[in-house]
């Protein structure tokens, strides 16, 4: 195997897929506001516990847009404005982790049965292959 997961990364994986699961359920139920809050202290202990202290605070210190924009979105969830605050997380998240783009794109086209309907040239999508 390429790269091994030790016990801490397999723990961030599974609090980054409960935190993935309770943002769906959450908008699946109207945009509840405490498993929305909920979801996002999931998340963000989950980046933090894959990616190790030191480099998510660099993520997050380098980043300020993205930063800035998911902190806001947060707020807003936390004053009862959900459905504004979880579109401005959606695009904090994407400026912050717009770095891991291309490793996410690699890891999609390696995927049986979903990689395969994205080479398909109707798409379009394999002129984005690295």
């Amino acid at each position: 195997m390429a790269y091994e997961l030790d016990e801490q990364k397999k723990v961030g994986l599974g609090l980054i897929g409960f935190g993935i699961f309770f943002t769906f359920l959450a908008i699946m139920l109207f945009f509840d506001r405490g498993l929305l809050a909920l979801a996002n202290i999931l998340l963000l202990a989950g980046v933090a516990l894959l990616l190790g202290l030191r480099s998510t605070l660099q993520l997050f210190k380098v980043n300020y847009k993205g930063t800035i924009s998911f902190m806001l979105g947060l707020f807003l969830i936390f004053v009862r404005w959900p459905v504004v605050g979880i579109i401005v997380e959606i695009y904090g998240c994407i400026i912050l982790f717009s770095c891991f783009w291309p490793s996410i794109k690699v890891f999609l086209f390696q995927i049986p049965v979903f990689g395969w309907i994205l080479q398909y040239p109707a798409l379009l999508l394999d002129r984005f292959r690295s």
